[in-house]
């Protein structure tokens, strides 16, 4: 089992930087689906990311559709939107044999309206007041994956930790 975000053509360095590091904190995979809003090699997103680039697994793809032929069961997908009447809370999350997509559209714009009437099943809500237009991007990804995480109850994820010196009695 692995969880993965997808993002669609996203535009802002410094998210996409704090979303590869939730991605490394929760072995989740990251997929960017072109066009990218900026290198990938651009000084703002790998300080985002720091120095976790090398723990995240990276899959880049020329389009949305390259991206949908690799998941290889849709009922899998969810489509994280406002344009829905469905809470991501709702959904259970708890099948560790399957992988889990997750898609978040662009900062500006969202996914495309047509794919997400198309898809209606799929799309799943973040609640919040009418004050804001949306979330942040980053802050979106990190509330789904760790609402996925807990459900499969944290599998391959450090529960405690300790510092060096404190000894166990």
């Amino acid at each position: 089992m692995t969880n993965h975000i997808a993002l669609f053509e996203p535009l802002m360095p410094a998210n996409t930087g704090n979303i590869a590091r939730t991605c490394a904190g929760t072995n989740t995979v990251l997929h960017l689906i072109r066009p990218l809003g900026f290198s990938l090699d651009d000084k703002h997103m790998k300080r985002a990311g720091l120095d976790y680039w090398d723990k995240v697994k990276l899959i880049v793809h020329d389009d949305l559709a390259d991206f949908l032929a690799t998941i290889p069961d849709q009922r899998y997908l969810y489509l994280i939107s406002k344009f829905s009447d469905r809470i991501y809370t709702d959904v259970d999350y708890s099948d560790i044999t399957q992988d889990h997509y997750f898609l978040f559209g662009k900062e500006t714009t969202g996914l495309p309206e047509k794919f997400m009437r198309e898809n209606p099943e799929k799309c799943l809500r973040i609640p919040m007041t009418a004050n804001i237009r949306a979330l942040n991007l980053s802050n979106s990804c990190a509330l789904v994956i760790y609402e996925a995480v807990c459900q499969q109850h944290f599998v391959g994820m450090e529960l405690t930790h300790r510092y060096a010196h404190d000894k166990l009695h």
